[in-house]
């Protein structure tokens, strides 16, 4: 009998300067993922494919910035197995010097790190990294408001700040999300990396976490957990987001690398985590999932839009994908986009 598969730990550091709303959203949508959209399909609960767990420098209750009590499960002494550690937003000035400061949750960012975990951070989180010296020589991302202060402060971090999410570092384990209400995308990528990208969708679906306006299925190419390290694959990957739909994309691709197909097929793989037509087949999908929210057209239109000539085979395939014929998502996602929709 086989092993049952372990499910990835997700520590989620909690300090005085966190505030209340990430923490907490992101305990939810990492315990949502996998369970909660079984309620939806066929009103049973699915399987957890997270483990999230709230860590303080002691276990019990501390007093957010926003003054919210919220409980660490564990201490921070207690929890150096965890796969992925994220580190929600500081709120401190943005040119306060973090000297003498977070000894205890640095030194445990860096034990962590050199044990293998995936560090990810929302917002102004990201100079916990850099204090840490986890960020030298790497690119970066943090808040607006930060982003100037951090150039200055650590002068061997790249800082990166009209990118809202960057994934450095070395086997791209450092992640690393801008501001405001980008730790979403930030706990989306983490779902899609460390479980799969349609969990991050299912999660995005019921949360109505809106990510159709920065471009076609962004959580496939987010998912691409290696892609900024291959330029060439990086560069395929811009192409096939706008080209998605043209016949015989995968070989289009391949010609535009300069690879053989094999070595390209390949390299994909390695680069993306994702076959290149199953790489295709998610951006098709997403974008069809989109026009079934979003239009009335039918469904062999939408078919033919995103670049299958079938309808018979586009139905199954988004069945099988999907768990839901396009019919069946249309009706519940359609109404649902309707009902939330603004009035006047």
């Amino acid at each position: 009998m086989a092993a049952p598969q372990r499910i990835p730990k997700v520590a989620i550091l909690c300090i005085e300067e966190s505030t209340a709303s990430v923490v907490y959203g992101m305990f939810d949508l990492f315990s949502g993922a996998g369970r909660d959209w079984g309620f939806i399909v066929d009103g049973q609960p699915g399987a957890p494919v997270l483990q999230p767990l709230v860590v303080g420098v002691k276990a019990g209750m501390i007093s957010c910035a926003n003054g919210v009590p919220i409980r660490a499960q564990a201490a921070l002494a207690d929890c150096l197995d965890a796969d992925v550690v994220c580190v929600p937003e500081l709120m401190v000035p943005p040119g306060e010097p973090l000297d003498g400061r977070f000894t205890e949750e640095i030194a445990w960012l860096r034990r962590c790190h050199a044990a293998g975990a995936t560090i990810a951070t929302a917002c102004s989180g990201a100079l916990l990294l850099a204090e840490a010296g986890l960020l030298e020589g790497c690119e970066a991302t943090t808040h607006w408001a930060y982003s100037e202060a951090m150039q200055q402060r650590y002068a061997k971090v790249q800082v990166r700040t009209q990118r809202a999410l960057v994934v450095s570092g070395e086997g791209q384990r450092l992640v690393m999300a801008g501001g405001g209400t980008s730790w979403l995308d930030l706990a989306l990528y983490l779902i899609a990396r460390f479980v799969a990208v349609d969990v991050a969708m299912q999660v995005a679906r019921l949360n109505l976490i809106d990510w159709h306006h920065i471009g076609q299925q962004p959580f496939a190419r987010l998912a691409s957990s290696r892609q900024v390290d291959d330029a060439v694959i990086g560069r395929c990957q811009v192409w096939i987001a706008d080209h998605y739909a043209e016949a015989s994309p995968v070989a289009a691709m391949a010609r535009l690398s300069g690879l053989a197909e094999r070595s390209f097929k390949r390299r994909f793989q390695q680069a993306t985590g994702m076959a290149p037509l199953q790489y295709v087949h998610t951006l098709r999908l997403e974008e069809a999932k989109h026009l079934l929210e979003t239009t009335d057209e039918a469904v062999d239109a939408i078919a033919s839009q995103v670049g299958y000539e079938d309808a018979g085979f586009f139905g199954r395939l988004f069945k099988r994908e999907v768990d839901l014929t396009p019919a069946q998502y249309r009706k519940r996602f359609c109404a649902l986009r309707r009902v939330l929709a603004p009035t006047g």
